[in-house]
């Protein structure tokens, strides 16, 4: 079976800041397949790997089309950097839509946040949520003014709904007060930098807000490409050394030797396990860092990532 069944070919391409482009696809060859806020597909990249990218429902789109944003990361390595250089008339592949970050059922309301190019499936959101007549709003966070897309779509969708922020004035995001102003039985939806989710559940669950109404963007982490080997861990504070098998998470290694490990999810997409790395080389696994987090080799997540030297030196 193809992984990658579509066949997009690029309709439109629109500069919507100086980094973040969106591109209008063609669906040759059938009809557009169903898709609901929240939704992404996977772009098939020249390298044979993909990356996901959230459906938009831009205004005004046309009928046998789909839309992606996608900003230029500066130390991009594959997929920004590739769909930043299609043009009209190049055609990719890409995966049918999957979605993980579905709207709610019911008629309850929504708080919606967005952190920068977290605002593509947050659009689509408050499209369908106003189609449906269902309260919201959007609270749309970036570092300066001229950094954040989209915000005449957004306007356009959202009117007295959108309240936008920006980190360099006196409009920066105040989360604990966008949550006090939201009704009682709202849903809270973020996408955006790690940080700002793990801010926005942070304060949400300190509200009182229960986690099932909670709901956040990650993408699934990368599967590994090569079986896992055996490796070992030495703690800087002691000089211990453990091995770590084949079969085993670092944390799990680390508490068949005695050792109390502070962590959450054991996903790699809360950031709690996170630890400084003194030397070796990490295979990173997981959801939460940046290309340039893990590029630098400094910090990992231990309860997924694992190592493609043969010893890490972590700092613990």
């Amino acid at each position: 079976m193809d992984a990658h069944p579509l066949k997009l070919k690029v309709q439109s391409v629109v500069a919507e800041t100086s980094v973040v482009r969106s591109v209008v696809f063609d669906v040759e060859g059938g009809a557009v397949p169903q898709w609901q806020a929240g939704a992404h597909i996977r772009v098939l990249l020249p390298n044979g790997g993909d990356r996901p990218y959230s459906l938009m429902a831009l205004p005004d789109l046309p009928d046998g089309t789909v839309a992606l944003g996608v900003l230029r990361e500066e130390a991009s390595t594959g997929g920004s950097q590739f769909i930043h250089a299609l043009q009209v008339g190049d055609v990719v592949r890409a995966t049918a839509p999957v979605n993980n970050f579905g709207l709610h059922e019911g008629t309850a309301p929504a708080l919606l946040f967005a952190g920068g190019i977290g605002v593509t499936p947050i659009l689509s959101m408050a499209a369908e949520l106003k189609a449906q007549g269902i309260p919201y709003r959007l609270h749309y966070a970036g570092r300066m003014p001229g950094l954040l897309g989209f915000l005449p779509q957004l306007q356009a969708v959202c009117s007295e709904g959108l309240a936008v922020h920006y980190d360099s004035d006196a409009s920066r995001l105040d989360i604990a007060a966008a949550l006090g102003d939201a009704p009682a039985d709202a849903h809270v939806y973020v996408c955006g930098p790690a940080g700002m989710v793990d801010a926005v559940k942070s304060a949400a669950l300190a509200k009182g807000i229960p986690a099932k109404r909670i709901h956040f963007e990650l993408f699934k982490a990368e599967q590994p490409g090569s079986p896992n080997q055996p490796f070992e861990v030495e703690l800087k504070s002691t000089g211990q050394v453990i091995t770590v098998a084949t079969d085993q998470s670092i944390i799990q290694a680390l508490e068949a030797a005695g050792l109390d490990v502070l962590y959450d999810c054991q996903r790699g997409d809360c950031g709690i396990c996170q630890c400084g790395v003194i030397a070796g080389v990490p295979d990173h696994r997981d959801v939460i860092l940046s290309d340039d987090e893990k590029a630098s080799n400094k910090v990992m997540q231990i309860c997924v990532s694992r190592a493609k030297s043969e010893r890490l030196v972590l700092d613990l």
